[in-house]
């Protein structure tokens, strides 16, 4: 019997190249399949006769095929296949590209359905059907790709939309009824289908209400198990003690003294809200979020020293060895003195240090001996022990997987740990840190089991970066103003785009992703230091370098011996170069509002006036309403806002750890849907707060735990 679980290679009469395929989709069981949901529709619900066709029309035609024929075009490699289709009204032809095994299924005399768009012939200027999707018509089987609403899912080489509604059709039709994990009078007073309504709906519609209806029903779940994940997380470690903290004026005052600057208004009320979550015996749980350079790291420092001056350990895990190393450098700068003065020891550690060093400081932390460890995720490596963890920051957190975030959570202890089965008397306080501008709809959603806190404004003193859209024919303007900035002692970020070739196979395509990236650059560098600034010290880096090549370019650009750095999107976290006045940024058009921002935030730290160069090759209203908005914004969170309007939660969210679906992601917009989803979410806890009088739903719950924010 074929269930929700059953996994699609033990299903006859699927072949092991297709199962190939459906895993680089991400598609293994029947439960991946039927959630691996249209993007859209396209409309066949209507028969046009051959007559009335117009140019650029979208229709199916019904009629007999008259001949089939083909030919090979031996210079481009590619074979032609040509069909004419007849009915009473007259004949129309349909041409195939690179499609030869048509010509084995489609023969004269066979009745078939054309479903596709009308255009006419550059050759004949007749009209013709190019690329249509094809369909022999059979009385006793309902038409699956030529009539009606035509799902349009996401597709990978060798596995098209017309091969999964295949997949999809028998395997609705031969699976059990599903048990609906909403209780019913959820879905009464909410007016949802049923989960198996809404799969028949949202796979085989009969009109587009349906499908309002089923992408209505997996939204609502998706924010409904996100709400209950996100009060049940609250819940728990609200019942969990952690270490009290009671700081005296004179510590915070001595750490505050010892800054070059003064703190913003919203600093010190960040600062403010952590030191007085610190002071309760339950475990802080608080995302701190800011403007790139507003000075977040400086904030998690002074918690993080005051806790590390009573003895206590502190670990802060960032995504990169090159934000890590800024970190430890930052503590090591600002309060060097004051550390030696607490006797509080600060240590750093990655990937990239040797075995040995890696084992005497892991022996050192085990031992107590360290305070403050700073690192990448081999912070959460076996080896590495904490003996009185009671404070763990975490770095642009949306980068790191589930599972790293809690196992750092519970390095002080030597088996993974739950809520429900921890086995030590305390629990760490935990800051979360992003310069990622997140919209206060989507944050409050998928962020609703942390308490925020906001730095709004920049450090005083900051000059406004000059951001400017540059023409491709002003490219040698530009270079020449890059060679005047650097005469005057500046220096030069180029950002390259990356660029993915979707159609590939998924081996290949992450091989080519790597290829055509590190290629792009390679070849951006090799122009500009060979053609363009031969006289100049350029240097390139990117994800495929190792960490400490990586880590020596970037020392050879802070300390201003490189010139110009030709980069991918390695440097939009983090990487802080205060002589750093001019980013170029290639491609803007292939990066979003929010990741544009960041990349300029990586200049205007200095003294310097900063300017920000956006070359684009579209020239589409939305490309231009975009970048017109990266010029006038005030702030990330402005600027976030209009991405999520422009590009939709789907792409604007990208792979952040949200455990939605891309359909339901378009709930983030519906303010409604989300409020009755916490609502719902709020009014099943209150009944049950462990849920089991709801045990489906507390099922269902268990398996996107890990998939959510943080376990």
């Amino acid at each position: 019997m074929i269930t929700l679980s059953t996994e699609l290679l033990r299903i006859r009469g699927i072949s092991p190249s297709l199962i190939a395929h459906l895993k680089k989709l991400k598609i293994e069981t029947v439960r991946d399949l039927l959630w691996h949901f249209p993007t859209r529709y396209e409309d066949f619900s209507r028969i046009t006769q051959i007559a009335d066709l117009s140019p650029n029309q979208s229709t199916t035609v019904s009629g007999v095929i008259k001949k089939v024929s083909s030919r090979y075009l031996p210079r481009k490699r590619f074979t032609i296949v040509e069909a004419v289709i007849t009915d009473s009204t007259g004949e129309v032809k349909a041409i195939w590209f690179n499609q030869p095994y048509i010509t084995r299924i489609l023969r004269p005399g066979l009745k078939v359905n054309f479903a596709g768009k009308v255009v006419i012939d550059k050759i004949s200027r007749t009209l013709c059907f190019s690329n249509p999707t094809h369909e022999i018509y059979r009385g006793y089987q309902k038409q699956t790709h030529t009539a009606g609403l035509i799902p349009i899912y996401p597709e990978t080489r060798g596995l098209t939309s017309r091969g999964i509604r295949y997949l999809i059709q028998p395997i609705l039709k031969v699976l059990p009824k599903i048990p609906d994990f909403i209780p019913e009078h959820i879905l009464k007073s909410e007016r949802l289908p049923s989960i198996n309504n809404a799969l028949n709906y949202i796979h085989f519609p009969k009109n587009l209400g349906e499908v309002e209806q089923a992408k209505k029903r997996f939204s609502f779940e998706s924010l409904l198990l996100i709400h209950l994940n996100n009060l049940k997380i609250r819940a728990e470690i609200s019942g969990e003690r952690a270490h009290s903290f009671l700081f005296s004026d004179g510590e915070i005052d001595q750490l505050l003294s010892s800054l070059p600057f003064t703190l913003t208004k919203t600093q010190v009320r960040s600062l403010e809200e952590i030191l007085e979550d610190l002071k309760k015996q339950t475990p802080m749980n608080r995302l701190l979020q800011g403007d790139v350079g507003s000075g977040k790291t400086v904030i998690a420092a002074i918690a993080a020293l005051s806790i590390a001056k009573t003895g206590k350990q502190v670990a802060i895990m960032a995504p990169t060895e090159i934000l890590a190393r800024q970190h430890y450098a930052t503590f090591k700068k600002l309060f060097g003195e004051i550390m030696k003065e607490w006797g509080v020891s600060c240590a750093f550690i990655s990937g990239g240090i040797s075995a040995s060093a890696r084992k005497l400081i892991a022996a050192s932390i085990k031992a107590s001996e360290i305070n403050v460890v700073i690192g990448t995720h081999s912070l959460i490596q076996k080896s590495i022990s904490f003996s009185d963890l009671a404070f763990v920051v975490v770095d642009e957190q949306q980068r790191f997987g589930v599972a790293q975030r809690a196992r750092l959570l519970n390095a002080y202890n030597t088996e993974p740990v739950t809520a429900s089965t921890r086995k030590t008397s305390t629990y760490p306080h935990f800051l979360s840190m992003s310069a990622t501008p997140i919209p206060r709809t989507v944050s409050l959603t998928i962020f609703g089991d942390l308490n925020i806190s906001t730095i709004e404004e920049l450090p005083s003193g900051r000059k406004p970066i000059v951001t400017k859209v540059v023409d491709p024919e002003n490219r040698d303007k530009a270079y020449l103003f890059m060679r005047e900035q650097i005469k005057k002692g500046r220096q030069v970020f180029i950002v390259c785009p990356r660029i993915e070739n979707s159609t590939e196979t998924e081996s290949k395509l992450l091989i080519d992703k790597r290829q055509v990236e590190v290629k792009t650059v390679q070849e951006e560098y090799d122009r500009l230091s060979k053609e363009v600034f031969p006289d100049l010290r350029v240097s390139m880096i990117h994800g495929r370098m190792k960490a400490k090549e990586k880590d020596m370019i970037m020392k050879q650009f802070s300390s201003g011996y490189t010139n110009i750095l030709v980069s991918t999107s390695v440097i939009e976290v983090g990487v802080d170069v205060p002589n750093a006045a001019v980013m170029v940024i290639e491609g803007a058009d292939r990066f979003g509002l929010a990741q544009l921002y960041q990349f300029r935030g990586r200049i205007g730290r200095g003294e310097h006036q900063s300017f920000c160069l956006l070359f684009s090759e579209s020239s589409s209203s939305t490309t231009a309403q975009r970048l017109g908005a990266l010029l006038k914004a005030r702030n990330g969170f402005e600027l976030a806002e209009l991405d999520l309007k422009l590009r939709g939660p789907g792409e604007f969210l990208g792979d952040r750890q949200t455990g939605m679906p891309d359909i339901a992601m378009n709930a983030l917009m519906d303010p409604v849907l989300i409020r009755s989803s916490r609502q719902a979410s709020m009014k099943l806890l209150s009944e049950s707060p462990t849920l089991d009088s709801y045990p489906l739903l507390k099922e269902r719950l268990s398996l996107i735990r890990s998939a959510t924010h943080l376990e």
